[in-house]
Parts: C-alpha cells; sequence; structure tokens
C-alpha cells in the first residue's frame, strides 16, 4: 500500500513540474530548442551501449597486466 501511494506521488510531481513548460505555449514559443535537446539525449543514448562494452573492455584488460 506504501509504495503505490509512494508511486502515484511521484507521477503527480512528475506531472506538476510539467505545467510551467506548457505556460509558455508548448514547443513553439519555447526559448530552447526541443528538437535539438532531444537528438543529444537520443544520441546519448545510442552511443551508451557501445561506449560501455568498450570501457568494459578497456578495464578487463588493464586487470589482466
Amino acid at each position: 500500500m506504501t509504495k503505490a501511494y509512494f508511486r502515484y506521488a511521484y507521477l503527480g510531481l512528475f506531472l506538476l513540474a510539467a505545467f510551467p513548460l506548457h505556460a509558455q505555449g508548448g514547443c513553439v514559443d519555447s526559448p530552447e530548442n526541443p528538437t535539438a535537446i532531444l537528438g543529444l539525449i537520443g544520441a546519448a543514448g545510442a552511443c551508451y551501449i557501445p561506449l560501455k562494452k568498450k570501457l568494459i573492455s578497456i578495464l578487463a584488460r588493464r586487470q589482466e597486466l
């Protein structure tokens, strides 16, 4: 019961934080460029797994020495 309460409280806080974003009139009047920001987040997500594998292999080689 308590976990469900906290889950709904987090959801409510998340939605409450989104209300000021709508005060600007949405993406059209937004001062930042949301498309560029989403592109950077997507590129970071796409590079995460290959970079993680590369770092693991580098660390494994260092431990072998």
